[in-house]
């Protein structure tokens, strides 16, 4: 694996550790990435629920009230200040979702706060760079899933702020979370990853040149070795990394995911509009037999969910059975996974799995 530049950021490691949220990449998965020479994410969803928070106003049953404290400037200020005391000046990411409520001022408060690179996906983030002018050093990292949505940020990115991106995350729709497909999409051939990398690559062409991170569906050595075989730079990682003891998440959810079978992973409905993958657990019995926790929009978290109207069409509010799995509430807790989620049986450090993604299994 060759190095890779992000703008004026160097990663010995091509490998992305992607931004998970609510609170399952924080301080401690993030650091300890960036310390083996990768890069680490910190997302910026849920902010207000970090346990170093301070000066957050206005709470309401202990969750923060509002976006403005959901996505809580003094709680992403300490992640990042406790992050940096154990990787020092090393790259930090921090992922940031285009659907956020907030999206400018998360921005801002990421740029203040001292991240090096922002990552930002969940919609096409056509003005992120708008956001960003007083900041020039910061790289920007739009997350597609087609060529066309490449191609309309940088067109726009170019036109409207002489900017492109310093390097692109292109995720297939095998990765946790929510997807940029619809449920069909999702189980078609032609939209899997190996088919949209040349495609991307292809699109990058007609701008210039910056580096392409694959992601969905990345598990091992052989994986990366194929993506970077048909035109990947480097690739973006999320569900592995939750395999780590440094993983900032409960050990509840970890044991949820180690216990998990292959038919145990779903798309399932999301009150952001697009298909989540996720464990079914006994949250979507609760929601079937109608009696799943009171839907409250305390955090006014994305705007597609238009203030708890899409929740109540789906049966649960995202942000509270987000925070139930970060909490390590097994019985309404959301559990978002990868695809190859199955595949975790153990938990490791993040320097043994990098290790392993360098060198293959075994070594």
């Amino acid at each position: 694996m060759k190095p890779v530049k992000i703008g004026q950021y160097e990663l010995a490691i091509p490998i992305i550790q992607g931004g998970m949220g609510l609170g399952i990449s924080w301080d401690k998965l993030a650091s300890a990435v960036s310390l083996e020479g990768a890069l680490g994410v910190i997302s910026s969803v849920g902010t207000g629920h970090y346990e170093n928070r301070s000066h957050i106003a206005k709470e309401l049953n202990s969750k923060p009230l509002g976006s403005e404290n959901f996505y809580s400037t003094a709680g992403l200020k300490a992640i990042i200040d406790n992050a940096r005391k154990v990787c020092g000046d090393l790259p930090l990411g921090v992922n940031i979702m285009y659907a956020a409520n907030d999206y400018a001022r998360v921005v801002k408060d990421a740029c203040e706060a001292g991240f090096n690179i922002i990552i930002s996906g969940a919609g096409l983030p056509t003005n992120l760079p708008e956001f960003t002018q007083n900041f020039k050093h910061v790289a920007l990292v739009p997350i597609v899933s087609s060529a066309k949505a490449l191609k309309i940020i940088c067109k726009r990115w170019s036109q409207r702020y002489d900017r492109l991106p310093d390097a692109v995350v292109l995720e297939g729709p095998l990765s946790g979370g929510h997807q940029g497909f619809t449920y069909e999409q999702c189980l078609d051939p032609e939209y899997q990853l190996e088919k949209l990398i040349p495609q991307v690559k292809e699109e990058i062409k007609q701008w210039g040149d910056f580096p392409l991170f694959a992601a969905g569906g990345i598990w091992d050595k052989n994986d990366i070795q194929k993506a970077m075989s048909l035109g990947a730079d480097g690739v973006q990682m999320g569900t592995r990394f939750i395999g780590t003891y440094e993983c900032d998440a409960h050990e509840n959810l970890k044991q949820m995911l180690i216990e998990a079978n292959q038919s145990d992973i779903e798309l399932i409905k999301s009150p952001v509009g697009y298909p989540a993958r996720g464990i079914k657990t006994n949250l979507f019995k609760l929601i079937e037999q109608k009696i799943a926790p009171k839907i409250q929009c305390i955090s006014n978290c994305v705007a597609p969910c238009g203030r708890g109207k899409e929740a109540k069409e789906v049966g649960y509010c995202i942000a509270d059975r987000l925070y139930d799995a970060f909490a390590g509430v097994k019985e309404t807790g959301l559990f978002f996974t990868g695809a190859n989620g199955y595949k975790l049986k153990e938990i490791i450090s993040v320097k043994e799995l990098i290790k392993k993604l360098v060198n293959g299994e075994n070594d």
